[in-house]
């Protein structure tokens, strides 16, 4: 077992709330499954040498982070900063049918709700989910009374400024035919280790449109996950964007638990030279009737590796569903590595089905192209890396979003050219 590890489970026995029992079932598991080796399939491309002998230390906020703004865009913003939770819920203005709480405040009928989404929608094979849910104190629940239309996108956002080790939790429960956007952000670019993990409980006909802005950078490293249990006739439409660093990894589960419920999943990677990103993506269907679509582009720098493991499992009883799973990578230089790996796991003989996985080069021929023209070399590989991935950002629900995103792409670009 690594030094890490072996802290955190020390530290964990401190942690004492309405939550201990979960807490303690989770460091159990994490006791026996011990630290993920080489041999872990879950982590065979993903080395753990800069977590393994680091010190579990808490991050210490000395200040509050600028907090990056979305324009056009109205929000309700959830502030953690090196792991706080720093904004005063209290002081919120919320639409009626919307309730926030910090799991530190919750009252009796809150805690009951927590218990019945903490732990219980994430898989437990994840090892560092496991390490979340023994020592995250700092976390918030996010309710949408049954029939509410949400129409402010609540922004939850994780702002890395110090060295440290930072946990959190964000839970979310949508009533019947309740609607709602999340965002998820986390950024930072210190040597610190952030373990952020998201679980979303779905109800019947309920719709969730969901972010998950991935972009620390640097010496950072980032291990999270976002995992949904989707009810009956229910609506995810979820998109990913990822940059590298020194070791960023997240997992993304969901479970179709009622029939006919409906996933849509866009994830978009952007790695600079020698940066390192893992995407682990699970689609679980487990009732007749369900719709899933997920489509991954990568982008790979030079001397950068990324990972991506994609897995489609139909459960036997899951009849009359509908799949597709695709992966494409583009490779900025022969020094660039992909480990690509779609799964199709079908144990059910009445579906609809596809996966694939494609990897490449930027064309020469339309390049030379380009420069023949006068363009330069840094502005022809960003307009044809952006045709690689414009697609999937026209597919953004909001517009306001997607306006915001195009030029933050732009600038990671610039950085990952090749010299």
């Amino acid at each position: 077992m690594s030094q890490w590890l072996e802290q955190v489970i020390d530290n964990a026995q401190d942690v004492s709330d309405f939550l201990s029992s979960q807490r303690k079932k989770s460091l159990a598991a994490l006791q026996e499954q011990g630290w993920p080796g080489k041999r872990a399939e879950q982590w065979r491309f993903t080395p753990l040498t800069s977590v393994e002998k680091r010190k579990a230390i808490k991050a210490k906020v000395t200040e509050e982070p600028a907090v990056p703004q979305i324009d056009k865009l109205d929000t309700i913003d959830l502030v953690f900063a090196d792991g706080k939770l720093v904004t005063d819920i209290s002081e919120l203005s919320l639409p009626k049918g919307l309730k926030i709480k910090s799991l530190k405040k919750a009252g009796d009928d809150e805690q009951a709700a927590i218990k019945s989404i903490f732990a219980k929608i994430k898989p437990a094979r994840h090892t560092f989910g496991l390490v979340n849910d023994a020592v995250s104190k700092q976390g918030v629940f996010i309710d949408v009374a049954a029939g509410a239309k949400i129409k402010p996108v609540v922004r939850v956002l994780n702002l890395s400024t110090q060295a440290g080790d930072a946990h959190t939790r964000v839970l979310v429960r949508l009533g019947e035919a309740a609607k709602l956007t999340v965002i998820e952000h986390g950024e930072g670019t210190a040597d610190s280790l952030t373990t952020a993990f998201a679980e979303y409980s779905i109800a019947d006909h309920a719709q969730l449109e969901h972010y998950r802005f991935a972009l620390f950078t640097g010496k950072a490293k980032q291990i999270g996950g976002s995992h949904f249990k989707l009810g009956e006739e229910a609506s995810l439409n979820s998109t990913l964007v990822g940059y590298g660093s020194e070791l960023s990894r997240l997992d993304i589960d969901v479970w179709h638990a009622g029939e006919h419920a409906n996933a849509k999943m866009n994830a978009i990677y952007l790695l600079a030279e020698g940066e390192l990103f893992d995407l682990h993506t699970t689609l679980e269907h487990a009732v007749p009737n369900g719709t899933s679509e997920e489509n991954a582009r990568g982008i790979v720098g030079d001397g950068a590796r990324a990972v991506f493991n994609g897995r489609i499992h139909i459960h036997r009883d899951a009849q009359k569903t509908l799949a597709e799973l695709n992966n494409r990578n583009l490779l900025l230089s022969r020094r660039s590595l992909i480990n690509t790996k779609p799964e199709l796991e079908i144990y059910a003989d009445d579906v609809k089905c596809a996966h694939g996985a494609t990897v490449a080069e930027i064309d020469d021929t339309a390049l030379y192209y380009m420069l023949s023209r006068g363009i330069p070399r840094s502005k022809a590989l960003v307009m044809l890396n952006f045709g690689f991935i414009q697609e999937l950002v026209t597919q953004i629900p909001k517009e306001a979003i997607a306006d915001w995103l195009l030029p933050k792409l732009s600038k990671r670009f610039a950085s990952m050219e090749v010299k």
